[in-house]
């Protein structure tokens, strides 16, 4: 849960295009959220851009970006990478 105001999806299409649109761009093994919440919309980190959606899509779709199939790193490789970037940033993420 965030601190900040949130917007859902349901109630601005801006947010919902934006959520949708990055959503999108993830490899069909990340579909399914390992932490889902309980309202089934989006995850704190994500939720607290929702006052600014052209920001929380270039914000997380950056990282879809960077997990494609279509890159030349293993599913194996990319979770090693970003679990090294979160241990040196202490990002619980």
């Amino acid at each position: 849960m965030t601190w900040i105001k949130t917007v859902r999806m349901d109630d601005d299409e801006r947010v919902k295009k934006a959520i949708e649109a990055q959503r999108n761009l993830y490899p069909i093994e990340y579909a399914t959220p390992v932490h889902p919440v309980n309202d089934g919309e989006t995850a704190g980190i994500v939720a607290s851009h929702t006052l600014i959606p052209e920001a929380l899509f270039h914000a997380f779709s950056t990282f879809g970006t960077l997990m494609s199939p279509d890159l030349p790193l293993t599913r194996r490789q990319h979770e090693m990478i970003t679990t090294l970037v979160s241990v040196t940033n202490r990002c619980h993420y």
